[in-house]
């Protein structure tokens, strides 16, 4: 792409505040930051021993939480959102092209949905922008309480700060094309008014391990590591 085009910019988001990470944090006796750091660090170097370029931008997800908040206000303001017992959801009945890119159709997810609706969901298909925290979780004041972002919202955030309303090329592993993109493709689009989001996604094929995806947990990355120094021994 360098090669073809006068400027290119790479970026390469961390989510590191995750209910994931404070799961692991919790078993381990640590706060959840700490952990975020561990994996961050160790993800770094492996990316730099596999010879890939190092990105133009790394934005960190807690570093944009005025931007995350801003962005869940203008889905409210819009109707594309709603706040429920300290939640804020995105209706995803308010999108009827929700599902384009995963193909899937909102009859399609209704009729195969077997996820227990939350008492504060209208719809067991809506998904959280932002959600409460306990006290011994990170959390953020925003006009709904003390909270912390949903997964989703992060990534659409950060590329609207640092590559705007529409971007060229998003990639990412096959496993994140639903929900994880679909939900972002979903809210960026009806936050930023704009028809497009992503211009080509790219979706690669995931690493298995005999029979464990190797995206499957946090602990998978130690697994990879150790499997690179041994290889790196025996050359």
């Amino acid at each position: 792409l360098k090669t073809l085009y006068p400027h290119v910019v790479y970026a390469r988001n961390i989510t590191d505040v995750d209910d994931k990470i404070i799961d692991v944090a919790n078993k381990r006796g640590q706060k959840s930051e700490e952990i975020a750091k561990l994996y961050a660090d160790f993800y770094s170097k492996d990316m730099a021993r596999l010879n890939c370029e190092p990105p133009t931008v790394e934005p960190f997800a807690t570093k944009h939480i005025p931007e995350i908040l801003d962005m869940i206000e203008v889905l409210i303001r819009k109707g594309f959102a709603y706040v429920s017992e300290k939640h804020v959801l995105f209706s995803v009945s308010s999108m009827p092209s929700y599902g384009q890119l995963s193909g899937k159709s909102l009859q399609d997810l209704t009729i195969g949905a077997r996820v227990e609706i939350g008492k504060y969901k209208r719809d067991a298909n809506d998904f959280v922008l932002w959600k409460p925290s306990t006290a011994d979780q990170p959390g953020w004041d925003s006009p709904w309480g003390r909270g912390r972002p949903g997964w989703h919202i992060e990534c659409s955030a950060m590329v609207k700060k640092h590559l705007g309303d529409t971007i060229d090329i998003h990639g990412g592993g096959s496993d994140l094309t639903f929900p994880h993109h679909e939900n972002e493709a979903a809210q960026s689009r009806c936050a930023n008014d704009h028809s497009t989001y992503v211009r080509y996604w790219l979706h690669n094929g995931m690493l298995n391990l005999g029979t464990e995806k190797m995206s499957k947990s946090l602990g998978n990355v130690l697994t990879i590591r150790a499997l690179l120094e041994k290889h790196s021994s025996e050359v």
